[in-house]
């Protein structure tokens, strides 16, 4: 919930920076104290309210020091749990051993910082730390990560303190874990008050399991607001600078953090950077990092002030247009064919894409089909679907044949992606149960640490899908879960069903 208009006007710039230092662990001390400036009731409140709304994870109280009331700001675990585990400690067995510390990480829903708090609350550097993917938002998910130089024994440690997530399984390896390294993903999905009957859910797990489903990009890769990251991508493309700091800083409808409405509002308002990062208490999001840029290099260096923004974020933007193209081309090619493979589709062979002639198309199936992301060293399907690539992108002012960017960051290469994909280890049953918050999985951690399984009634008030399944890297449970379903999975539609069902 966003704080109230003034909220964070009541906090001082520096204050800000010694919370957000404290949320992520930076600050050694365990606590922030503020000083009440003309103590009133009402203005310790508000100094509460901010601090919590501004900073979630953090608690305050009133503490009152030689007549002068101040709020203190702590973690309810904090510094206590990691005494003794610092540089300058005794580090324990193992400690001296430099292969990198591997473990698995249970995250239930957390963002994706957990790897950077993970480093702070060890003591080490974030760059010290690898992982195989990134992780989907707010599930509860088990990761494998590797840590430089850090005892089991520390790590377990961490277990103290640790907020929403946990650490174990531990073991020594002589190599780090690098992106790429990934095989796949395992999911348990639970959909909750179903309302088709058994059959119906036979027929589509059925489906799911022997057929698969289209394998679209998830809408999550397109970006959860009304300015969708695809068109900041397509945007870059065109070298078209100005624009691209428009689209990111500009006001737009829909719900936002009430300080990110205020910064862009500022920013529409003055276009001084400076005065919109101002209403910014945490500049580490994208916003901040291009207004620090534009403050920093000015109007006149936009691709340098772009440039603050971290690598992986800045690519993300072109990946997206190039993920809105595939999903655009692939539907024209299954209306326009259907499930079949058909002439002057790609395969690949050896890892090189081939068109599939008269012939060759009646030996495969649609399984083995590809189609390419745009990029200089792809080539398109030889039939009229690949005319369409290049019409959609002449459309987006983009040359087809010259897909090498003047910075070489944002050339694309292109890619090919299988058009249907089969979920591997598929399991499903549907459950009954009365009370719609408790939990319909048990999962490992609960095991280990010894809970009950929850016991379901064999007649409920309600009914729920839960769904097992494998998938490859870069491919989206939320496609397989859309092709069960048979529902619109964007983020305005879901809301707007969680919505339906809490109230």
């Amino acid at each position: 919930q966003d704080p109230p208009l003034d909220v964070s006007d009541v906090l001082t710039e520096e204050q800000k920076q010694q919370l957000e230092e404290l949320q992520l662990f930076k600050n050694k001390e365990g606590n922030v104290t503020i000083e009440v400036v003309e103590d009133t009731k009402e203005k310790r409140t508000l100094l509460h309210q901010a601090v919590k709304s501004l900073f979630p994870g953090l608690e305050t109280k009133t503490e009152e020091r030689e007549g002068v009331k101040y709020i203190v700001a702590y973690h309810a675990a904090g510094k206590r749990a990691l005494a003794g585990t610092g540089r300058g400690g005794q580090r324990g067995p193992g400690a001296r051993h430099q292969s990198p510390q591997h473990s698995v990480v249970v995250c239930e829903k957390l963002d994706k910082i957990e790897a950077k708090v993970l480093a702070i609350m060890a003591n080490t550097e974030p760059e010290l730390c690898s992982y195989l993917h990134r992780l989907q938002r707010r599930p509860i998910c088990f990761v494998r990560r590797a840590v430089l130089q850090i005892s089991a024994q520390r790590l377990s440690h961490l277990n103290k303190c640790l907020m929403n997530f946990k650490l174990g399984n531990f073991s020594y390896k002589k190599h780090p874990l690098k992106l790429g390294e990934l095989q796949g993903n395992h999911f348990t999905v639970v959909i909750r008050n179903i309302s088709g009957s058994d059959a119906q859910v036979q027929q589509a797990m059925t489906s799911l399991r022997d057929t698969g489903f289209i394998n679209y990009y998830g809408m999550q890769r397109f970006g959860t607001t009304a300015v969708p990251t695809y068109q900041v991508g397509r945007t870059i493309l065109q070298n078209n600078w100005t624009e691209v700091v428009d689209l990111i800083l500009k006001p737009r409808p829909g719900a936002e953090k009430g300080y990110l409405v205020r910064c862009r509002e500022e920013w529409a308002r003055t276009q001084d950077p400076e005065a919109a990062l101002r209403k910014l208490p945490v500049k580490r999001c994208v916003e901040g990092q291009l207004l620090r840029g534009l403050a920093k290099y000015g109007r006149k260096n936009i691709v340098t002030a772009f440039g603050l923004i971290p690598r992986n974020n800045r690519l993300m933007y072109i990946h997206s247009y190039q993920s809105y193209v595939w999903n655009c081309m692939v539907s024209r090619r299954i209306e326009a064919f259907g499930l079949e493979a058909v002439p002057g589709d790609l395969v690949l062979r050896g890892g090189t894409a081939v068109p599939l002639s008269q012939e060759e198309a009646a030996s495969h199936t649609i399984h083995d089909v590809v189609m390419p992301l745009p990029g200089f060293d792809v080539i398109y399907p030889a039939h009229h679907i690949g005319e369409g690539y290049r019409e959609m992108l002449s459309a987006d002012g983009l040359d087809i044949d010259n897909m090498r960017h003047k910075i070489r960051d944002y050339s694309l290469s292109g890619a090919y992606r299988r058009i249907l994909l089969r979920p591997q280890d598929v399991r499903w049953e549907v459950i009954s149960y009365d009370d719609p918050r408790i939990p319909l999985v048990h999962t490992d951690v609960e095991q280990l640490e010894g809970k009950p399984p929850p016991v379901f009634p064999k007649e409920g008030q309600y009914r729920a899908l839960r769904m097992e399944f494998s998938l490859p890297p870069s491919t989206y449970a939320t496609m397989a879960i859309r092709e069960v379903l048979k529902m619109d999975t964007s983020i305005k539609n879901q809301t707007q069903l969680n919505t339906t069902w809490l109230c």
